[in-house]
């Protein structure tokens, strides 16, 4: 280890305010063996919501080999990798994490109750010969088509969310959020994750318990204790350093010994050997067979299944989960950069982040994983509790998860983690982005029966509609006459986050009140890392820039319209005839000019001699 406590808190003095808590900033990098670790935290806090798709998946396409689980997952965790480097480097260039999307599989049950999809009988199987294999390929062919059709709506609808990112009309709609958009949207995500944590802890609520209760523990207990470690350098030798270790690992140290003490009680057969009680999932060995089936090596390529088929029902209902995952993702992005300490995302990091994750989506598609790339909140989470948001770890996690996802072995060991391990913590992680979100009321004037009765409404009805939505009694509530537009209100309405978002965003852009007493004074002041002139937000908002490329791009004309340019955001502002027209004051006093006739007379020498 190269860096001590008192050296990673001289580096963390040289980021801004909101920083101070972070031991390690965005663009700041640990040394290698703490990089790896570092990494490996935060690969295995995404295996949680990762693990359960290609299960998922596999039930729906009606495919029964655990072959088939094994490489959907291998596909699955390459593409994670895949996702979360080209995020962290092209993308929103924050500490984000790139996943397998819930959102997806919606759409996906809603297309395989149609009858064409239906799984067929098994009795010409149950008939036929052990030593049969005429029906192999016919077996394959029964899951790689609906593989393919899932392929194909999944690319045309994330080809939808590329152009909505590149043509930066996301951007536009960011002007018009504020706290009391961002709040209910970052903290619904947490909450409207309730049942995904139930879903891995009702196997054994005691390991639950204890996973949680470790991280707890470790990150708010002994997170002052700082243990001697060896360490050394070319300066000072071999020597001991008080390390914070207990702040710095929480997640993968509460793992490690909750996977130990499930591996006593396996093999002192305290975990029951039937498959069929619930607590069996708590056994480390419950997944054995992934593991003696994983192929040592597999490399996904783009159409391995066939060629992708699209139809108008299968790309309403994947739209409609893009738009969502659109909106989680914003919301993220948004928590990330406020959990980091680092300024809020530029108009051009938004559009490209979007736009990242269309990409990988279509990546997705192609390579057949049978669902989108979002950003994992619990990641998220993650960054306040190591208080570790560098970009390195982060591409570190990328290049595990690719590893995992190449290397068949090494990705299905990790699937031996039991489920009331990562459920357990899970729960503490999905419970900081609620709190994250709910940080951000502190910009707002809490006393006004306005903002109140805005932020309750979102909130509520955030958690009311999509509850009521998934009723199965209200299976037929909503009935258009039109099937796609009906998947297509069930998926917007059934998610959380953009139900709250939505009224937020809207009562707070409708309902009359000053910018002070809706916070976006504060809100702008203070996330833009509180600097007072221009070239301070330049400095500041460098982390959202691609190094040694925009001072090239600031010399080409044309990247001022491109949104997703580094230089775009600047320059559209002052450069942009009505941008210019709505800011001319705001920038009158930015630049320091004594009147307004000053600046117009200035502004037209400067179009003067451009044109």
């Amino acid at each position: 280890m190269k860096m001590d406590l008192n050296e990673a808190e001289k580096k963390s003095g040289n980021l801004n305010d909101k920083s101070k808590y972070v031991l390690y900033g965005v663009e700041d990098t640990p040394s290698l063996p703490m990089c790896f670790l570092f990494g490996l935290q935060q690969a295995i806090m995404c295996i949680g919501g990762t693990l359960s798709i290609p299960f998922i998946l596999s039930g729906l396409l009606c495919a029964s080999s655990g072959d088939v689980t094994s490489t959907l997952l291998s596909i699955t965790m390459f593409m994670c990798g895949i996702a979360t480097i080209l995020q962290c480097l092209f993308g929103i260039r924050l500490g984000i994490v790139q996943g397998g999307s819930h959102t997806f599989i919606a759409p996906i049950v809603a297309m395989m109750a149609l009858d064409k999809w239906r799984c067929p009988e098994s009795e010409d199987s149950e008939q036929r010969p052990l030593n049969d294999t005429s029906g192999v390929q016919d077996g394959d062919e029964i899951w790689q088509s609906r593989m393919r059709e899932i392929q194909g709506n999944l690319i045309v609808a994330s080809i939808t969310q590329l152009v909505l990112g590149c043509t930066g009309m996301l951007g536009i709609i960011i002007q018009f959020i504020g706290p009391l958009t961002i709040a209910p949207t970052i903290s619904l995500i947490g909450l409207s994750l309730t049942g995904v944590a139930i879903q891995f802890n009702k196997y054994q609520w005691g390991i639950a318990f204890l996973s949680l209760s470790l991280t707890l523990v470790f990150s708010l207990y002994l997170r002052e204790i700082k243990i001697p470690l060896p360490a050394y350098n070319r300066k000072r030798g071999c020597r001991l350093v008080r390390y914070p270790l207990f702040q710095l690992f929480p997640v993968i140290l509460s793992i490690c010994i909750s996977w130990l003490f499930c591996h006593i009680l396996t093999i002192t057969d305290v975990f029951p050997n039937n498959s069929t009680i619930p607590s069996y999932m708590a056994r480390t060995d419950s997944r054995l067979e992934i593991l003696e089936r994983a192929p040592w090596f597999y490399w996904p390529y783009p159409f391995q299944f066939g060629i992708p088929t699209v139809s108008a029902a299968g790309y309403v209902a994947f739209l409609a989960a893009t738009i969502s995952s659109i909106i989680e993702s914003v919301g993220d992005y948004y928590a990330a950069a406020r959990i980091s300490g680092a300024p809020p995302p530029p108009a051009h990091a938004l559009n490209r982040g979007i736009a990242m994750e269309g990409l990988s989506s279509i990546v997705s598609g192609m390579v057949g994983s049978g669902h989108g790339t979002t950003s994992y909140s619990q990641n998220v989470g993650a960054i306040g509790i190591t208080k570790v948001a560098s970009r390195a770890v982060f591409l570190t996690a990328g290049l595990i998860l690719v590893f995992c996802g190449v290397v068949g072995k090494f990705g299905a060991a990790l699937t031996l983690i039991p489920d009331p391990v990562i459920g357990g913590t899970l729960t503490v992680l999905f419970g900081i982005v609620s709190a994250v979100g709910l940080s951000t009321l502190k910009f707002i004037d809490m006393d006004s029966t306005r903002n109140l009765t805005i932020l309750g409404t979102a909130l509520i009805l955030g958690l009311m509609i999509p509850q009521y939505i998934s009723n199965p009694e209200n299976a037929a509530l909503i009935d258009t006459g039109n099937s796609e537009l009906d998947q297509v209100i069930k998926v917007l309405l059934g998610t959380a986050m953009f139900v709250g978002g939505v009224v937020g965003f809207i009562l707070d852009n409708t309902v009359p009140g000053t910018d002070e007493e809706r916070g976006i004074i504060a809100w702008r002041k203070s996330l833009s890392s509180s600097h007072d002139t221009e070239t301070a937000d330049s400095t500041a908002l460098q982390m959202y820039e691609y190094p040694y490329v925009t001072k090239y791009l600031r010399k080409i004309n044309c990247c001022t319209y491109i949104p997703v340019s580094p230089v775009f955001n600047k320059n559209i502002e002052f450069n942009c005839s009505c941008c210019h027209r709505n800011k001319k004051q705001e920038n009158i006093t930015e630049v320091g000019y004594d009147n307004k006739a000053a600046f117009d007379e200035d502004s037209t020498a400067e179009n003067s001699s451009r044109l």
